[in-house]
């Protein structure tokens, strides 16, 4: 069962939320009233969140002399944060910008998010840079967007992957993809393929149903063939024809999103089943490293039964 944490929500649709965030007893007024995650009645974010907690020295440098803001426990870190990295146009829209300045400053959101999860201890994190389904969008803005993954492949990805040690893993159908930039991302992949760091994994043009349509035809014809037998087919067989396979906690622990929607847009929806869900009622361009501590903490409080139970 997936685990949604928002406000406000009618109180029409049949899922439990609370009016505001549930406060440890003696938390400050004023905490409650800057919190900026919704937050359920799963749990609640300790008051003493913030940056101030947390010790720079040495960030750049090596990940395991950072010390945790003290309401963060390294044995409770997800292994594997997904984000959905929406709200870039908005974000530009509100501010009478272009679209174009809205899309770059979420190249530098999700940079600082990539250095953020790893200084923290996350080992795979997942970006939803584009969706199958953007292609309707005006064409300036798709050859825009296709010109700006190029820069931030060339730049941005290059530099996580050559000085910080990050490995990189594509999702998505490349082939509909401009050559050069196909050429890009498998030249980055295969730059990566020695590092030992945290993985970044990005999914571009990607469909959630994609992946899973055509894991069924890859054992379809397995079984057409004589390969498989009908038999063999369980769980385990189908997530190894998926797009994640052979990636090290395939299934997201947590997934973000932006911009206050309320949906996983076909997204990893194989790997989604038992992922614990944060909608965050800001564009991702302004998702800070204060944000993603109070969602880390938030999930830290989770109690992730499984099917089971802990009573």
């Amino acid at each position: 069962m997936l685990s949604l944490q928002y406000l406000p929500i009618p109180p029409t649709i049949n899922i439990r939320f609370a009016n505001k965030p549930l406060m440890p007893h003696g938390a400050s007024k004023h905490w409650a009233q800057q919190s900026r995650i919704r937050h359920g009645p799963t749990g609640s974010i300790n008051p003493n969140s913030c940056l101030s907690k947390l010790s720079l020295a040495g960030v750049s440098e090596c990940a395991d002399q950072v010390e945790l803001p003290e309401e963060l426990k390294p044995e409770l870190m997800p292994k594997h944060v997904a984000v959905i990295m929406d709200g870039n146009r908005r974000w530009a829209k509100s501010r009478g910008l272009p679209v174009q300045l809205g899309h770059r400053a979420g190249g530098q959101a999700m940079k600082q998010l990539a250095l953020n999860c790893k200084k923290f201890g996350v080992q795979v994190v997942t970006i939803f840079a584009f969706s199958s389904e953007n292609w309707v969008r005006p064409k300036e803005e798709i050859d825009f967007l296709m010109n700006l993954f190029e820069e931030v492949v060339q730049s941005d990805l290059k530099e996580l992957i050559l000085q910080k040690d990050m490995r990189l893993s594509i999702l998505g159908n490349r082939s509909q993809l401009p050559e050069s930039l196909q050429n890009l991302l498998s030249s980055s992949e295969e730059l990566a393929k020695s590092n030992k760091g945290m993985r970044l994994i990005v999914a571009c043009n990607y469909s959630g149903r994609y992946d899973i349509t055509q894991a069924a035809k890859n054992i379809a014809a397995k079984v057409r063939n004589g390969v498989l037998q009908v038999e063999d087919i369980n769980e385990s067989v189908f997530q190894q024809h998926l797009q994640t396979n052979g990636i090290e906690f395939p299934n997201p622990d947590l997934l973000i999103r932006t911009s206050g929607e309320l949906r996983v847009s076909n997204f990893m929806l194989w790997q989604l089943a038992y992922t614990e869900l944060l909608f965050f009622n800001k564009m991702f361009p302004d998702f800070d490293e204060a944000d993603l501590v109070e969602g880390l903490t938030a999930f830290q409080r989770r109690q992730r039964r499984f099917g089971g139970h802990k009573y």
